[in-house]
């Protein structure tokens, strides 16, 4: 038998007012995903659970926090690892 190690994200998604998050609206959702996933599936994984697919942006990861940016939109995601 094969256990499989996870840790779980929370996604939020939520508005911008002059550039930071202003959380007028916010969609959360939680992730339960693979230990040793990579950064770029983490964020595909958490943009498709907000309804971004294919939505391109600015991506920066802070150690456990990955900030997205769509282009031309005044919303943003945080994908942060729960303990």
């Amino acid at each position: 038998m094969s256990i499989i190690e996870t840790f779980q994200v929370e996604v939020e998604y939520t508005d911008t007012f002059g550039g930071e998050a202003n959380y007028c609206w916010v969609k959360r959702e939680t992730l339960t995903l693979p230990v040793g996933i990579s950064d770029r599936e983490l964020t595909r994984r958490a943009k498709a659970a907000v309804g971004l697919t294919g939505v391109r942006g600015r991506t920066d990861h802070m150690g456990d926090l990955v900030k997205f940016v769509p282009y031309r939109s005044a919303t943003v995601m945080f994908v942060q690892t729960i303990y």
